[in-house]
């Protein structure tokens, strides 16, 4: 077995449990979340919202790796895509303090819009050129 096939399994791995951590992890990262943009909204002191974004930022990565587990392919889908997009934008919210309501806010559009896109659209690999077997949850 080649590390292609272990990174890039013909058929998506799954494990007993797999859609109730998605939700739960899912619910967790988007709680979080609304806390950390409200709270910049609110105009909260970074100190008081630095719990948020640690759970923002923990569970965003708990969900990259249940997704890099099911298939590394993950990462070329527009899905994936869409998740570095909203990385680098977060990235940017030091540099650009003040921007950080408006940056945030398109984090979340990004979120919503890939959520809830046609999975023929989420999940089209470039890598591939195909579309991907679609998960629920």
């Amino acid at each position: 077995m080649s590390i292609r096939d272990v990174l890039f399994p013909e058929k998506d791995r799954a494990f007993r449990g797999e859609r109730a951590l998605r939700i739960a992890v899912r619910t967790a990262h988007l709680a979080s979340m609304g806390i950390l943009l409200g709270g910049h909204v609110f105009d909260l002191p970074a100190e008081r919202l630095f719990p948020a974004m640690l759970w923002t930022a923990g569970t965003g990565a708990a969900y990259a790796v249940i997704e890099l587990y099911c298939s590394f392919n993950w990462l070329f889908q527009v899905r994936g895509l869409l998740t570095l997009a909203k990385i680098g934008l977060v990235l940017l919210v030091p540099l650009l303090w003040e921007q950080r309501v408006w940056i945030l806010s398109a984090v979340l559009i990004l979120g919503s819009v890939g959520s809830h896109m046609p999975a023929t659209l989420r999940y089209y690999s470039l890598l591939t050129r195909t579309v991907g077997a679609h998960k629920k949850g």
